[in-house]
């Protein structure tokens, strides 16, 4: 009983066009993330200050996310064709409107910028009182 091996037939990968999307800034103190997703929130391209060759407290500077939404707006450009954007914006880092601006230069329109940083109500529960 001889088996005959049919070769598995790989698909072309296609030009995928996404015109439109979202764009997630997580600004920290210590670090700037942008990432460019689908509408549906699926990763396209991302990312960050670290990964731009910034170390240690340089990563949290405006200058450094700048540099981040450029690198992966251009990626996002090339390779889907973005053009249109709705920025969300997490965190309360120095990166937040610098990474905005550098979009703008690159002529992605920004439709809608929302904040979306977690703010705690309630927490955990406090320290015990000090006694002296």
């Amino acid at each position: 009983m001889a088996e005959t091996l049919t070769p598995t037939v790989k698909k072309k990968k296609t030009k995928r066009s996404v015109p439109s999307g979202q764009v997630h800034i997580l600004a920290t103190f210590n670090n700037t993330i942008i990432t460019f997703t689908d509408p549906k929130g699926g990763v396209l391209t991302t990312s960050s200050a670290g990964g731009c060759g910034f170390r240690g407290s340089k990563k949290g500077t405006a200058y450094a996310a700048q540099v981040a939404a450029e690198k992966a707006g251009q990626a996002a450009k090339q390779m889907y064709g973005f053009s249109k954007a709705e920025v969300l914006i997490k965190g309360i880092g120095l990166g937040r409107e610098a990474a905005v601006r550098s979009l703008q230069n690159l002529d992605i329109h920004v439709e809608v910028i929302k904040d979306v940083t977690g703010v705690a109500h309630g927490g955990v529960r406090p320290r015990k009182a000090r006694r002296v």
